[in-house]
């Protein structure tokens, strides 16, 4: 039997609409509309045009009325810690600010003043990064949470206006840093120091809910009918995770894209200083299971490098870059992706630059250079992250899975698995849409568990397996990593 789901999947440069078909124990996608997703900048103020959004995503779904099959069902996930707000007549409270938004250095201020960091820890079990949910709102004007009457995860937003049920879905709830994963429940302490209404947040639900039927309206407008409304994995990582094609206990992944994500599953949080100290995460997936990781920039660093290049005239696209790097001399300089420097937009090259300066290394001076310099820094770091993984959970890991967009970068892929001397297992590259599709599927009943979708998933897409080499020259390399992450403590 076939079975059609619609997997809406919104990334940080771009969102699609996807077809996933589940028949004879297969998966297979197709992308139905692809559109941008472009930040607004106005004045000092960086949000996303959520309007266009709801239009593309409008779009898509009079593409998949016109192709006149039966579609069982329809979810929508997102990046993390992002939040619509709604007035009491449930309008959008404009704007819907990005992360990257500078308003979050106030906010980390703002709430560390009423809660030490390791007291949010110990709540949360979330690692710090300032553009957190906790420090958005807490860099939010009074007047604006004032007239808030909810808030909902930009995933979330887009599955309540498909059904116009307003859920929070554990996996996305995870990631505010206002989730405890111990009690699966908002934390009514952060809630209350923080002076945020209770009121405001939604119910949490769990990955695979069914919400009911796409609304009457919309389903009118679009010419699409008979259609339910899944809370899936809401969180682009949570579904990402669940098609991963593991087996076992001695694995790893990383998501990898505009961030790179990596960590192992896990039946419980581990929460204690040395995880604080770390700065390791626990967030929520399928079935409850803790997603224990470390949230890493990742092929932004890339991306923002390449956007700089276009607006100095100089246009590469993603393949010429890794040809160029490849090419360019190895292990000549290392960065360390997690400074803070790189985390905000505007000239990657030249905040690369300047670090090198400040640490006594060669300036790279071609945009290959550049890009080795990025992709070898980043394998290191997450050999430097295994190891830490390794230590905190007592587990031994022998394999890496790396899935996403992310897992299309050979250069990439053979750097990780040198830099970890493990076995690379790189795809599926559509690992969210997948993980979308087939918790969508287990939330009908059309699949029975998790192992059984981890399985459809070894059957429908190809996975390049890369061995390590080089050990000794890694070896080498990865000290002089160390000493650099060292001088800047």
């Amino acid at each position: 039997m076939k079975t059609h789901y619609l997997a809406c999947d919104l990334g940080a440069e771009s969102g699609r609409l996807m077809l996933g078909t589940l028949e004879d124990g297969r998966l297979s996608l197709t992308e139905l509309h692809r559109f941008p997703n472009t930040p607004v900048q106005d004045g000092d103020s960086l949000h996303w045009n959520i309007a266009a959004l709801f239009d593309e995503l409008r779009a898509g779904l009079r593409k998949a009325a016109a192709l006149k099959v039966p579609i069982a069902s329809i979810s929508t996930d997102s990046w993390g810690v992002d939040y619509l707000l709604y007035d009491e007549a449930g309008a959008e409270i404009e704007p819907t600010f990005h992360y990257r938004d500078a308003r979050t250095a106030d906010g980390v201020k703002a709430a560390t003043a009423k809660i030490g960091w390791p007291e949010i820890f110990a709540e949360t079990g979330l690692q710090f990064l300032p553009f957190n949910t906790i420090f958005q709102l807490a860099a939010e004007s009074p007047d604006r949470l004032a007239s808030a009457d909810l808030i909902l995860g930009v995933g979330d937003a887009f599955n309540h206006w498909l059904s116009g049920v307003a859920r929070y879905e554990e996996s996305l709830a995870s990631t505010t840093q206002l989730y405890d994963p111990r009690t699966r429940t908002w934390s009514a302490k952060l809630l209350n120091t923080l002076g945020l209404r209770a009121d405001m947040f939604p119910p949490i639900v769990p990955s695979g809910s069914r919400l009911g039927p796409l609304r009457p309206a919309l389903a009118q407008e679009t010419g699409l009918h008979g259609v339910e409304v899944v809370a899936s994995c809401s969180h682009d990582t949570g579904a990402a995770v669940a098609a991963v094609p593991g087996a076992g206990d001695d694995w790893a992944y990383l998501s990898s894209g505009t961030w790179s994500l990596m960590g192992v599953e896990l039946a419980r949080p581990v929460i204690n200083d040395t995880v604080r100290e770390a700065n390791f995460t626990n967030e929520i997936g399928y079935g409850g299971s803790v997603r224990f990781l470390k949230n890493i920039i990742g092929l932004w660093m890339v991306q923002e490098s390449r956007r700089e290049w276009a607006r100095q005239g100089h246009e590469f696209d993603y393949v010429t870059l890794a040809r160029l790097a490849a090419e360019a001399p190895a292990f000549a300089s290392f960065v360390d992706p997690a400074d803070p420097r790189f985390v905000s937009p505007g000239d990657l090259p030249g905040k690369i630059a300047a670090f090198c300066r400040e640490h006594g290394q060669p300036v790279p001076d071609t945009p290959g250079a550049f890009v080795r310099c990025i992709l070898e820094s980043l394998a290191l770091l997450y050999r430097r992250t295994l190891r830490q993984i390794e230590a905190l959970t007592g587990r031994r890991l022998a394999r890496l899975h790396i899935v996403g967009g992310g897992s299309k970068n050979e250069l990439l892929n053979r750097f990780a698995a040198n830099a970890l001397q493990l076995p690379v297992i790189a795809g599926p590259v559509e690992a969210t849409a997948a993980g979308n599709s087939l918790v969508q599927a287990l939330a009908l009943g059309h699949l029975p568990s998790l192992a059984a979708a981890r399985d459809v998933v070894r059957r429908s897409f190809e996975t390049i397996t890369v061995e390590p080499a080089d050990a000794a020259v890694w070896a080498d390399a990865y000290a002089r990593f160390e000493r650099l992450i060292g001088s800047k403590a």
